[in-house]
């Protein structure tokens, strides 16, 4: 058996709110620093043996207190990253429906479908985020990932072949902590945006 323990970032500084923020690196606000040392403490009881996260400072920051409280270094690897939004990275909402309203409105109504200008498509995110978790599942017993809402979503969506337009009735909460346990190579989802307390 083997099992991922995969985290949402904690919550990104204020400057975040309101936009798009994929590739866009933004840290942790203070209440985000604060609930990722609780998590620390939440999964002391937790076997895992690796710690891995995004390139984004938002994930390693919530991986540094897990990792810590093992000993461990955080494993950084850049396929965990967000969906790249390209061209409407660090830009509001409001902006981008002002001046790309056909591609906004793709977007708000089959989200799946849509390749952002200068960046990626949901099909180019769950390659590689599917790929990234697979090699990180084989390499350990159980490791933590930190990293974002879309990886995660499009990782479960992956093992339990779910189809593109479901990804979104997987809720993925900041902190939100979700275990994927392998039984004879089938994928058993015991925890999805939960808690472990």
């Amino acid at each position: 058996m083997s099992r991922l323990i995969l985290v949402r970032h904690a919550e990104p500084t204020e400057h975040a709110h309101g936009r798009c923020y994929g590739s866009l690196d933004v840290g942790l606000a203070a209440a985000g620093r604060e609930h990722a040392a609780q998590l620390a403490e939440e999964l002391a009881a937790v076997p895992y043996d690796a710690v891995y996260a995004s390139p984004r400072t938002r994930a390693r920051e919530t991986a540094g207190p897990l990792a810590a409280a093992r000993g461990l270094s955080v494993v950084v690897a850049d396929d965990l990253r967000e969906i790249d939004f390209g061209a409407f990275e660090g830009r509001t909402y409001e902006e981008i429906e002002l001046s790309e309203p056909d591609i906004f409105a793709a977007w708000m109504t089959a989200p799946t479908a849509v390749r952002f200008p200068g960046g990626e498509s949901y099909g180019d995110l769950r390659a590689r985020a599917s790929r990234a978790l697979d090699e990180i599942r084989a390499a350990h017993d159980a490791a933590v990932v930190v990293t974002h809402g879309g990886v995660i979503r499009a990782g479960v969506a992956s093992w339990l072949e779910l189809p593109d337009h479901a990804i979104f009735r997987l809720d993925q909460s900041y902190c939100g902590v979700t275990v994927v346990e392998w039984v004879e190579n089938a994928p058993i989802v015991r925890v999805l945006n939960g808690s472990l307390r």
